[in-house]
């Protein structure tokens, strides 16, 4: 039996696993009854720590409060309790280095009691610190191995919450990643003071409109991601090496079907996939992560999951954890979940849509526009520090969704391009208009969809409509900011949007500050001045119309707004001198800290380059080329047969073969020698990778998806697009 053959059984056993009994009670429980099962949350607090202990980490939790480290102890054996009751053997602190993955490690409870038996021991000390070695992640030269010390700091904003594995569970306990200096190592600290500048430059504007400083609530940002990712069989993924180690295909055909039809998208869920996202849904659920959305995506194999908008630090590490619960639980329905910005060449390839509002519990959300927007003044003008956020900073946007992978997706047909704009809508834009010539005294209504079929009700009919081309798009009562990477962290762009909306909200409050002088019934004429003066500086980002044409590229550079379209363009954004002065004004990072990850995210996109380029010259040696030799020898073979007996043999295809391994050959050589030159710099190094190894890469494919059309299938040896798109 052929490696084909055995492949395609293989999936036809998987598929026939999913109507086992094991699958199907998995899913007795409703969701309801499972949420937040395996979390620590308030509840478990309440029943289970002194109402003064219960009192002081609520206030923390919910409002922010400094943490009092006196009820550490109290807390952790608390903690320690339930996590053993429901079967956990150990603890871990869980943190997100600069790799941009997630980072544990594991200690166990027990502890020698010096009598020849062992007591369960957690104290104050090891909830609220751990050190790690700070030398081993990407730190842009904050560490190093003669001075490694860095200490991982208890989030309690975060639930702890229970991992589980079918031999037992862990408690993991969110948290911060610092140097011995104190300097962020991870992505959860800036994103923490991000969200402490953004809190103060908007009580500033609160203040102004009026609010007393004892009725404003901790302000923060709300994040709601979308997450898309493909599914291919295990039994394909271990015949791939490139998908297997890269994440990506490096080679592959295209099918002869591929999206065309958009027949896939919010098409039918196929029974075995659904299976997969119940389970991953459940696993979520006692999770405390609230999954709301699922369904197909545009391109064939590809799906998306949406949850509900949380307190963007929670978002963020909860993206984290449904990350490697979807990578897990695809496993134990033979699926490999990829999450590679563009895994499939021709395909639409995977986003996170990072939704996002700013508000708190009592001023609500500050981007809900209400029914008129143009009289909704406090409303105006935290929009218009998103415009004038969004302009200014683009730079910095596009450097916080920079990678090797989201260069292969921005731009194509279905991501926005790297140009960063804002949609505003049709009423929005109107509102906007009226304050450009003046004064806004109207908004554009929504009224009633008339669908002409009686039997139909009316619909209610939005005011403005929506822009999948735009990556900064207002959508009712938040902004989406659509270029993110499907395996892409939302801690990047969120502290980066929290970070630039405070510096805009800080100048609106000088202005309207020196305009009103203290004159409260100014702040009217105030609001217009400034907003009025907003949009003329700085409306030139906003476009409402097709991001893929281009005639936008060109209207864009007349716009002046920058078109950063490779990582290796956008990462040096976040070193700039404007960029240094932003981050240090709000105490958000440090300049250090700011080159550091300058010098990490370019190592990274060399580092991915490098392992790519690997792959395609040992796939293209040892296992096409050596294909493409076979069926040349058949070729040939049969051939000769032919000509002895003297009939006439047709050797095109033979001539097309060896035309093609010749080709191989030739582009093998020149990817080795576009890698050979090397650069002192990590910058230097990723702008050859970009210019001369990535094009070189391409042309090694180029004859390589050429011989894998003609080979004959029982002789290919990769899974083929069709397979691995199709078969599930």
């Amino acid at each position: 039996m052929s490696g084909k053959t055995e492949r395609l059984h293989a999936v036809a056993a998987a598929n026939n696993y999913i109507a086992s009994t094991e699958i199907v009670d998995q899913q007795a429980a409703t969701a309801e009854d499972v949420f937040g099962l395996y979390t620590f949350n308030l509840d478990q607090m309440q029943a289970r720590l002194p109402k003064a202990t219960f009192k002081s980490l609520k206030k923390t939790v919910l409002e922010g409060a400094p943490l009092d480290s006196s009820i550490a102890d109290v807390v952790a054996s608390a903690m320690k309790d339930w996590a053993i009751e429901n079967g956990a053997t150990h603890f871990a602190h869980v943190f997100y280095p600069l790799t941009g993955f997630t980072a544990e490690k594991h200690d166990g409870f027990l502890d020698p009691d010096q009598q020849g038996g062992a007591v369960a021991e957690f104290a104050g000390k090891l909830l609220i610190q751990g050190e790690p070695d700070a030398s081993s992640f990407p730190n842009g030269g904050i560490r190093d191995t003669c001075a490694a010390r860095g200490y991982t700091a208890w989030d309690p904003t975060s639930f702890a919450y229970l991992s589980e594995n079918e031999n037992g569970k862990t408690l993991c306990i969110p948290t911060a990643f610092v140097s011995w200096t104190g300097e962020a190592l991870d992505k959860k600290t800036p994103l923490l003071r991000s969200h402490k500048a953004l809190d103060i430059q908007s009580r500033r504007v609160l203040r102004i409109f009026g609010h007393r400083e004892e009725d404003i609530a901790p302000v923060t940002s709300f994040a709601g991601p979308e997450q898309e990712y493909f599914l291919v069989d295990r039994n394909f993924i271990v015949n791939r090496p490139d998908l297997l180690v890269a994440g990506r295909t490096l080679f592959g055909a295209p099918s002869p079907k591929g999206q065309e039809f958009d027949d896939h998208y919010f098409g039918a869920i196929p029974d075995r996939v659904l299976a997969f996202m119940f389970d991953v849904e459940r696993e979520l659920f006692k999770l405390g992560i609230p999954a709301k959305t699922r369904h197909n995506e545009v391109a064939p194999g590809q799906f998306e999951i949406a949850p509900v908008f949380e307190q963007a630090n929670i978002a963020s590490d909860h993206q984290q954890l449904m990350m490697t619960t979807f990578k897990k639980i695809a496993l134990r329905h033979d699926f490999v979940c990829l999450m590679h910005e563009k895994p499939f060449a021709g395909l639409n390839g995977s986003g996170k849509h990072c939704n996002f509002s700013v508000g708190n519990s009592t001023q609500g959300n500050f981007f809900d526009p209400g029914a008129t927007p143009h009289d909704n003044a406090q409303f105006l003008v935290f929009c218009g520090a998103v415009i004038r956020a969004v302009h200014k900073h683009s730079p910095l946007l596009r450097a916080a969704i920079a990678s090797a992978g989201n260069d292969h997706r921005l731009g194509a047909n279905e991501a926005p391009p790297a140009i960063i704009s804002i949609f505003l809508g049709d009423q929005l834009q109107h509102v906007w208009d009226q304050i450009e010539a003046g004064g806004a005294s109207s908004s554009k209504e929504g009224g009633m969809l008339h669908i002409g079929v009686d039997t139909l009700p009316e619909l209610p009919k939005d005011a403005g409509d929506r822009n999948r081309t735009s990556p900064f798009a207002f959508t009712g009562n938040r902004f989406e900011f659509r270029a993110v990477g499907s395996h892409q962290t939302i801690a990047d762009p969120m502290t980066i949007i929290n970070t630039i909306i405070a510096e805009s909200l800080s100048f609106i409050s000088d202005e309207l500050e020196a305009k009103m002088g203290g004159d409260q019934s100014k702040l009217n004429d105030a609001v217009q001045a400034v907003l009025q003066g907003i949009i003329q500086e700085h409306g030139a980002v906003i476009f409402n119309g097709d991001g893929y044409s281009d005639a936008w590229h060109k209207e864009a550079a007349r716009r002046g707004l920058p078109n950063l379209r490779t990582a290796v363009d956008a990462i040096p954004a976040l070193e700039s001198d404007e960029a240094v002065a932003l981050f240090e004004r709000h105490s958000v990072l440090s300049k250090g800290e700011l080159e550091a990850r300058v010098e990490i995210s370019l190592e990274i996109y060399n580092m991915n380059i490098n392992v790519e380029a690997n792959l395609v010259e040992e796939m293209a040696e040892t296992i096409i080329y050596p294909a493409a030799m076979r069926y040349q020898g058949e070729l040939a073979t049969t051939a000769k047969a032919l000509q002895d007996v003297g009939a006439k043999a047709d050797t095109s295809v033979l001539n097309k073969v060896i035309e093609l391994t010749g080709g191989l050959l030739g582009a093998i050589a020149d990817l080795k020698a576009a890698r050979a030159q090397g650069f002192d710099t990590q910058l230097g190094q990723a702008e050859a990778n970009r210019d001369a190894v990535l094009p070189a890469m391409l042309k090694v494919r180029e004859f390589a998806d050429g011989l894998e059309a003609i080979t004959a299938d029982d002789l290919w040896p990769l899974a083929t697009y069709q397979e691995m798109l199709f078969i599930r």
